[in-house]
């Protein structure tokens, strides 16, 4: 979330956010990003499945034990966690995404307009 923020606002410390992410996504980073989300997104259906069985033999079964309800509270909140942490790193991806292409869009800008000055 801190990231985020940091990179949503003007602060020194954007710059050095900004790097950082450059130097993850040149490389293999983006491969191992992007097996990292798809385990993470697997573990979370399988989370959300599990969480819906539970939900299903305590619809069935009219009573739910206490062992099913700490199970299901546990499931929720991993649940709840990887979606949390999926959807922040696709927030802070796309963010940082449109940060450099603001930042080209600029600089050719600022070209034209010194082109058309000098002209």
């Amino acid at each position: 979330m801190a990231l985020i923020l940091t990179l949503l606002f003007r602060n020194p410390l954007r710059k050095f956010v900004i790097m950082g992410l450059d130097r993850l996504k040149r490389g293999r980073g983006p491969l191992v990003a992007k097996s990292v989300g798809a385990t993470v997104l697997v573990v979370l259906c399988s989370a959300v499945y599990s969480a819906m069985e539970i939900q299903r033999r305590a619809r069935e079964g009219g009573a739910i034990n206490p062992t099913d309800e700490v199970l299901m509270a546990n499931l929720l909140l991993q649940a709840s966690l990887m979606g949390f942490s999926l959807f922040l790193a696709m927030i802070t991806d796309r963010l940082h995404y449109y940060i450099k292409e603001l930042h080209l869009v600029r600089q050719k800008l600022e070209g034209v307009i010194n082109l058309n000055k000098h002209s």
